[in-house]
């Protein structure tokens, strides 16, 4: 159980870093910290002064106790070149491909790279941040998390800019921060995974998109688009949305329900990428239905599952370890930029879909 004592120095901490307290600012006074969280003014003083010891905060003798200037101690001390990489997952799918193109790069450049983890929950997002706030990095390459929803985290990035952190986003960005970026067309890959289905003649097409990232919103949109340059009306019954907590159970719910059901027959499916497929081809198995005679299939990433199935997916191909590289080049090349007189142009990257055919797609007689 967290005491008393312990909640002030964290919720302290954490003022400070995603920016309510900024340098040379002073903060509240002790009867204010009393009341807030309800201790004796010795608690209060106790914890403060540990904050005080630590270069969290300082005092100013008869003026009161001011946020402490933490940039300065970062530039003060001799700490070993450190770049993070903090991506939703790390272990699974096409992460390790994306963080395995960025690491040697870094590596020749004499820089240690620390791999944080948010599992896409903003919560632990913000613990993220804070951790490399605390202890201090060169820059960061990140992935933002459900970054099509607005982000309770943004004042953290602001932090990382008023510290003199740079940052570059992979795969999605947040539009409030406006970042350098590399990403790929999300919305064109969507329209090239339906328009394939639309030209083999498909006219009832599943569309399943995760759309708590912005990648999932963009698929989707880009599947509206093809459906209506065909001029193909879309059934509302035909989109699946889900997010990312539901990833595991909703998409093989719907489909399950949508196949039990009598009056229709999909002969088309695109997914939000080609781990999702893997699931969804359980539920089919269980209606003893076959790819792609029954069920034609597009994926999207082209990830080692793409060909690790019995039916190798049609999918969209997606450049992760010339992501990776990319990026580790950019993130250096800003960090070399804050010591030149005359910073050099650095433009986002954004990455053309390219759709690869195989065996998971047939057209329609």
């Amino acid at each position: 159980m967290q005491t008393k004592y312990s909640k002030i120095i964290e919720v302290v901490k954490s003022r400070i870093l995603d920016g309510t307290y900024t340098p040379h600012k002073k903060i509240g006074s002790e009867s204010m910290f009393m009341k807030e969280f309800g201790v004796s003014r010795h608690t209060v003083r106790i914890a403060i002064g540990d904050l005080v010891k630590d270069g969290w905060l300082y005092r100013s003798q008869g003026s009161g106790t001011y946020c402490a200037d933490r940039t300065i101690e970062k530039l003060t001390v001799n700490s070993p070149k450190n770049i993070a990489i903090i991506t939703t997952y790390i272990s699974d799918y096409i992460f390790p491909l994306i963080i395995r193109g960025a690491e040697p790069y870094l590596a020749q450049k004499g820089y240690q790279v620390s791999l944080y983890s948010t599992n896409n929950n903003v919560e632990t997002e913000k613990k993220v941040l804070e951790s490399i706030l605390s202890l201090g990095v060169d820059a960061a390459i990140i992935e933002p998390t459900k970054s099509a929803r607005s982000n309770p985290n943004i004042n953290y990035y602001f932090s990382l800019e008023r510290a003199n952190i740079p940052y570059v986003m992979i795969n999605a960005f947040y539009d409030e921060l406006d970042p350098l970026c590399l990403i790929l067309d999300d919305e064109k890959g969507g329209y090239l995974q339906t328009e394939h289905l639309i030209k083999q003649g498909h006219t009832d097409i599943l569309g399943f998109f995760k759309t708590d990232d912005r990648q999932g919103a963009k698929r989707k949109k880009g599947y509206i688009k093809a459906h209506r340059a065909h001029q193909l009306p879309i059934s509302p019954d035909n989109i699946i949305d889900y997010d990312s907590e539901e990833k595991k159970d909703k998409p093989k719910a719907e489909l399950e329900r949508i196949l039990k059901d009598g009056t229709r027959k999909p002969t088309g499916l695109v997914a939000y990428n080609d781990q999702l497929v893997v699931d969804l081809l359980d539920v089919l198995r269980s209606h003893e239905l076959s790819v792609p005679d029954d069920l034609s299939i597009v994926g999207f990433d082209d990830s080692n599952l793409a060909t690790a199935t019995e039916v190798k997916l049609t999918t969209i191909q997606h450049p992760k370890l010339e992501m990776g590289e990319r990026a580790a080049e950019m993130i250096i090349q800003l960090i070399e930029n804050q010591r030149l007189p005359q910073p050099e142009p650095i433009e986002s990257i954004i990455y053309e879909p390219k759709l690869i055919e195989r065996q998971s797609t047939k057209e329609v007689r």
